[in-house]
């Protein structure tokens, strides 16, 4: 399986009596994310399912992704992808999916590169995951404790 991790792209700051949920992305924000991943698509990844912390910002990135990678199915959101998740949990997400064969996940920090530590089976490895960040993890297999090998990741500056 191919998993792509996506972290949101850059969001409105947090305005008074505005929930942090609903914080939306801003135009940059959009410009950076279809930069990354219209690079990811001259590159042809497989998504067959794409899946969204139900928080705005994510959801508008997961939107994004859907439209770049011209991505047919209905973004599922998921508890599982929110900031403060635990990657184990996470984790369990992705193996209940195991039959899918490119999963593309949008969420946030910290728990994009405590994830992406995991799924590479070195939890205390510490990653640097900007915004619009998209990175790709393959796994062979779905044992309780992840084993995957990092193919590429891409960010706004490389892309």
């Amino acid at each position: 399986m191919q998993i792509y991790l996506l972290r949101h792209g850059i969001a409105e700051n947090a305005g008074p009596g505005r929930p942090d949920s609903e914080r939306a992305l801003t135009a940059d924000g959009r410009d950076k994310l279809r930069r990354v991943l219209k690079r990811a698509r001259d590159a042809e990844i497989t998504v067959v399912l794409l899946l969204a912390s139900p928080l705005r910002r994510a959801v508008e990135t997961a939107e994004v992704a859907s439209e770049v990678l011209d991505y047919p199915g209905k973004i599922v959101r998921t508890a599982a992808l929110l900031p403060d998740a635990s990657p184990r949990d996470t984790w369990n997400e992705i193996r209940a999916r195991r039959d899918e064969p490119g999963l593309l996940l949008a969420s946030h920090e910290p728990l994009m590169s405590s994830l992406a530590a995991f799924l590479l089976g070195c939890p205390a490895l510490q990653v640097d995951f900007k915004k619009a960040g998209l990175m790709r993890i393959d796994v062979e297999s779905f044992p309780p404790e992840p084993r995957g090998l990092l193919k590429w990741m891409l960010t706004p500056g490389v892309a």
